[in-house]
């Protein structure tokens, strides 16, 4: 039987110890290696460059933005030593994790719509089956778990009976990333080791507290945040109507995971639908305006003691032209 790590994350969100003392045997191990080298991993001889945890927020199409930000913070060499995700963040972040290059992602994106990874079929718990994903993840995860990955990585779902917070890092990678995604009411619910589980994102809507269980001592949150954007015409749909509840849950519940962020990033990704996968371009475009906005913040507070006052950048982009059709 497959063998994971399940840790109840309840109030606050809190790690349990198994997690923490992870954390410290990556940290020793890394600590030890720029011993041995005196240097810093910029090269800079005693320097300790602090180690950055990224938080992928959930967003379902919306998260494509990831893949952009992820493109400029390896352009401009700021060395990732963790990264947690929810719901598609646990997607793109599994992937990046398991070597896939920031190019393989941007092609995987322009290419993939929802039947690649869904089908729809009417059920007692959800409109769609998300049992294509297992055939992809297979085809584009590099590993099979997480001890495999060349980045740790923390995947978030929630469980649902209780309403708690679960949290995964070890074991196969596939199935907690399926449930992470399982977005109630369209997907159906994964259960895993008794443990019925739906998306992350109800319970760590940007997992930025696992970052800091794990050992970050700089966090950077990605918070694709919702708006609504059609007025008084109301919802057109169910899943307008899921989406949006997704959406103010998400803001009622920021003050939990903003704790734990020393700086937040808000792509512009305001006016795309859940399904926006035509318009991959652009969202990837959002997601690297907005971290370049941020590098100078980015780059500061890698010198130094985070300021206290926690900052958000939003991206300086306009709404993009292409915009998806009604």
């Amino acid at each position: 039987m497959a063998s994971y790590l399940l840790v109840r994350t309840g109030g606050r969100g809190g790690f349990g110890v198994p997690v923490k003392s992870l954390g410290k045997i990556i940290r020793s191990v890394q600590a030890f290696g720029r011993g041995l080298s005196g240097q810093s991993p910029n090269g800079e001889a005693g320097q300790t460059t602090p180690h950055l945890g990224v938080a992928l927020g959930g967003g379902f199409a919306r998260g494509i933005a990831h893949v952009g930000v992820l493109k400029v913070l390896e352009a401009e060499n700021i060395p990732i030593s963790f990264i947690a995700g929810t719901s598609v963040g646990a997607l793109i972040g599994a992937a990046y994790c398991s070597g896939v290059s920031v190019e393989e992602l941007e092609q995987i994106a322009t290419r993939v719509r929802f039947k690649h990874f869904a089908r729809w079929t009417l059920s007692r718990y959800g409109f769609a089956s998300n049992q294509r994903m297992i055939g992809f993840l297979n085809s584009t995860l590099k590993v099979k778990t997480f001890e495999e990955l060349h980045i740790p990585l923390a995947v978030t779902a929630t469980d649902f009976s209780t309403g708690d917070g679960v949290v995964f890092n070890s074991g196969p990678l596939v199935d907690p990333v399926r449930a992470s995604c399982a977005y109630p009411g369209m997907f159906l619910p994964v259960k895993i080791r008794g443990r019925l589980l739906v998306d992350g994102m109800l319970a760590h809507a940007v997992p930025t507290v696992p970052l800091r269980e794990m050992g970050a001592d700089r966090v950077l949150a990605i918070h694709l945040k919702g708006k609504w954007t059609n007025g008084e015409a109301g919802p057109r749909h169910l899943f307008d109507v899921i989406g949006q509840c997704f959406a103010i849950a998400q803001e009622m519940n920021c003050g939990v995971w903003k704790q734990a962020a020393d700086l937040v990033i808000e792509p512009n990704v305001n006016g795309y639908k859940y399904d926006a996968f035509d318009n991959a371009i652009e969202l990837m475009r959002a997601g690297e305006a907005a971290t370049r906005a941020a590098l100078s913040e980015i780059k500061k507070w890698l010198q130094q003691e985070p300021s206290t006052k926690l900052k958000t950048v939003k991206s300086p982009l306009v709404q993009p032209a292409a915009m998806p059709a009604d």
